[in-house]
């Protein structure tokens, strides 16, 4: 008995000995031995070596990095797969309810995800803790190669049956993987999702919220919100937008290689010359395939991954289907379409000439990249929209039914979530087997948060999407009588939030006078909302506070001259008329800017004063003395002397002159009818009659120094009066930001809306 017990606790202190080995190697990555030990010890392959409860091949799908696939020792990792038992390979969770196909789908592992989804398709339907499948994850992180794969896998083992095909698409708050897609601004994974999982594109989730409801909830994805230079504009017109293809996955078989450089005939060092031939040689091939001389094989950011799947294009065109081909794609043209060619070789040359002139290839990528997201986002948005069936009436026409809405509304006949238990391959799956999932909340609580939300339109207004608000109510001229739950409608948002396109597009166009008489649950019109300003004490592109009270005047009485006069006199439900509540709730805004525009006039006063002292002693003076005879100046028929009267006798009076206007700014009683013109103008004239006598004294300074310099100094003149000159132009060029705000503040009539607010 002794015995027994003794040798009990030998093997005990054995296999704790060799899991602490199995744990070192597995913290070193050295998976050959580790894959050595799972060929021994088959208790070793399911044995829990961390604190998240992580087996060794845990621990090394998690150590994959997408950027550097080579660093990985996958012929061993596969190896320890392979060595595992079907039910070992998936019967094992982590900590947080994720399976090994969760993991290989999280850190973007290709070629894992295909092994293991293989052997064990089932594990696509798995749930971790979060209610997420495999599916979701590699959507979520943005994995299109891998959803590419997983959805292949799991059609060909479900079909398109609703019941099992969808299963996989949702989490327990209902966002889907369109929502996962979408919110991650991965707009080529959204186009995917779309083409094969068009029902998704009318799901809400438990608040409400349906994937286009989420895209317009981000303006920043729109060129609208994006405010570029002339520059900037004109790369971001020479950029090429490739088009979006539906992709398949395709079966290819076993190669050799292992990477994703495969198939080239070069050796690596040659890299850099291929990548620059590439560069200049696959725009001409984008222009001549934009003409219809030619298709493309293959998506460039989707070439050979891995070894065992290539991603293509399934169809040559933009559409998701073939009814969907009249679909643009989101980027108008201006010239007919045979002249495609021409255009896109005018616009490579113009970017050629701008990497010439020392534009750089970093700026060009980033407008690039802007182009691409605010191009796609469109295209999908048109999808969208043109699946939307929120406006259609589902009723037989007789009478509404009396029936409970649907979990989520949109779908029809998709099943309720989660799936219901199903038959695999003829068998009932175990308990252990069948997802862990739980149920949404019950169907009238989603539908009671589903009223609450806002439509598209609303948000796409609220936010200033201007292309989604066009889109919308161009597809469904109903949308205009859409209300959110205090009552206001489309133009009232646009008012509220400080949009100025959205305004001047409902004002351009020819809609009813009724949306401007909407008043909303607090009996506020759509000037007591243009009047009323939030936490944003700054929603406008100016610094500044009194700048930002300046646009705010003016949008206020931008918004009062196009409105109806009966809008004019209407009282809110506190009794309050729309100047009223302008008053009051510009009243810190107000204070700020006024305490801005006194610290800045005393700073500027202080130089202008200075500048007027050494202006009027340098009038005073006569370079080169006076004629003892006649009391004229000696050096009067020289042309510098001429320069240098003028020119100290203009710096005098506009010093004095800018000094004026900043005292006139310090003793003003800052009223808020001020701030409009009457302070804004002063403050611009100051700065201007500050800066031109800062010039013209230097001009005096520079005209009078030629008197006392000697001949032989003469060719030194110009760079001693540029040294001497930098101090004061530093001064100049620190205070031009804010004079060309003051210029642009107090010359545009309709300021445009900052997005610095929404971006991320």
């Amino acid at each position: 008995m002794a015995a027994s017990s003794s040798s009990k606790a030998s093997q005990q202190e054995d296999g704790e000995i060799a899991q602490k080995r199995l744990f070192r190697l597995t913290m070193a990555q050295n998976w050959k031995e580790v894959a050595d030990i799972y060929e021994l010890s088959p208790g070793a392959r399911t044995a829990k070596l961390t604190n998240a409860e992580e087996t060794a091949l845990d621990v090394a799908i998690s150590s994959y990095r997408k950027d550097h696939p080579d660093t990985i020792d996958d012929t061993n990792i596969e190896r320890m797969i392979n060595l595992m038992s079907d039910d070992e390979l998936s019967g094992h969770t982590t900590i947080n309810g994720n399976t090994v196909l969760h993991l290989a789908a999280t850190v973007g592992w290709g070629d894992m995800c295909v092994l293991i989804a293989l052997r064990t398709p089932h594990l696509i339907e798995v749930r971790n803790n979060h209610k997420e499948t495999p599916l979701f994850l590699s959507v979520q992180y943005g994995n299109t190669d891998i959803f590419l794969y997983l959805h292949k896998i799991h059609k060909g083992k479900n079909g398109e049956d609703p019941k099992k095909y969808y299963s996989p698409c949702w989490k327990d708050d209902g966002c889907t993987i369109l929502h996962a897609a979408i919110n991650q601004e991965n707009f080529k994974l959204a186009y995917q999702v779309v083409a094969y999982y068009k029902d998704l594109i009318n799901r809400v989730n438990v608040v409400g919220e349906s994937p286009l409801y989420l895209l317009a909830s981000k303006p920043n994805v729109f060129k609208s919100s994006s405010h570029l230079g002339l520059f900037d504009s004109f790369i971001y017109n020479c950029v090429f937008v490739e088009e979006m293809k539906k992709l398949e996955c395709v079966d290819k078989g076993k190669a050799d290689n292992k990477s994703s450089r495969a198939g080239h005939r070069y050796p690596e060092n040659y890299q850099t010359c291929v990548d620059f031939f590439k560069f200049l040689t696959r725009p001409i091939i984008e222009i001549f395939e934009a003409g219809g001389f030619g298709e493309r094989s293959s998506d460039e950011e989707n070439p050979i991954y891995g070894k065992r799947n290539v991603i293509r294009p399934v169809s040559t065109g933009a559409s998701l289907e073939n009814e969907d081909e009249d679909e643009g794609e989101g980027e108008a043209h201006y010239y007919p379409l045979n002249y495609t060619t021409c255009v896109q070789l005018i616009k490579f040359g113009c970017k050629l000439i701008l990497i010439v002139l020392g534009v750089g290839f970093e700026r060009i990528q980033k407008i690039r990249d802007k182009k691409h997201r605010h191009i796609h986002a469109v295209r999908i948005m048109d999808s969208l929209i043109k699946h939307q069936n929120n406006y259609e009436y589902s009723d037989d026409g007789q009478k509404p039914l009396e029936k409970e809405k649907p979990q989520f509304e949109g779908l029809g006949d998709i099943p309720s979530f989660p799936p219901p238990d199903y038959e695999d391959d003829g068998k009932q799956l175990s308990e252990e087997d069948k997802p862990r999932v739980e149920r949404p909340p019950e169907s009238k609580e989603v539908a009671k948060m589903v009223g609450k939300k806002d439509t598209p339109v609303l948000m796409a207004a609220k936010m200033g999407a201007i292309e989604m608000v066009k889109r919308i109510l161009d597809t469904f001229p109903i949308a205009i009588q859409d209300l959110d739950s205090d009552k206001k409608n489309v133009l009232l948002l646009a008012a509220e939030y400080r949009h100025t396109q959205v305004f001047n597009y409902f004002l351009k166009s020819n809609f009813p006078e009724y949306l401007f008489f909407q008043i909303d649950i607090d009996g506020n019109t759509i000037l007591h909302l243009s009047s009323t300003l939030g936490a944003d004490l700054h929603p406008w592109r100016i610094p500044g506070d009194a700048l930002q009270m300046q646009w705010e005047i003016k949008w206020y009485k931008y918004v009062k001259k196009n409105i109806p006069r009966l809008c004019y006199a209407h009282v809110n439900g506190q009794g309050k008329t729309a100047r009223q509540v302008f008053e009051s709730s510009h009243s810190i805004l107000m204070d700020k800017g006024a305490k801005w525009l006194t610290k800045t006039s005393e700073s500027c006063s202080l130089v202008a004063a200075l500048v007027a002292t050494v202006a009027f002693a340098t009038s005073a003076t006569v370079p080169g003395g006076l004629n003892e005879n006649d009391g004229n100046p000696l050096k009067l028929t020289r042309p510098a002397f001429s320069i240098f009267s003028v020119s100290s006798l203009v710096a005098l009076c506009l010093s004095v002159t800018a000094l004026v206007f900043f005292l006139a700014i310090i003793t003003s009683r800052c009223q808020q009818r001020d701030f409009k013109s009457n302070l804004p103008k002063k403050l611009l004239m100051g700065l201007t009659a500050l800066f031109t006598s800062i010039a013209a004294m230097l001009v005096s300074f520079c005209a009078g120094h030629t008197f006392i310099l000697k001949k032989e100094l003469k060719l030194a003149a110009v760079p001693i009066y540029t040294i001497a000159c930098v101090p004061v132009t530093l001064f100049v060029l620190a205070q031009l930001p804010l004079y060309f705000d003051l210029l642009r503040g107090n010359f545009v009539d309709v300021p445009l809306r900052s997005y610095k607010a929404y971006h991320h």
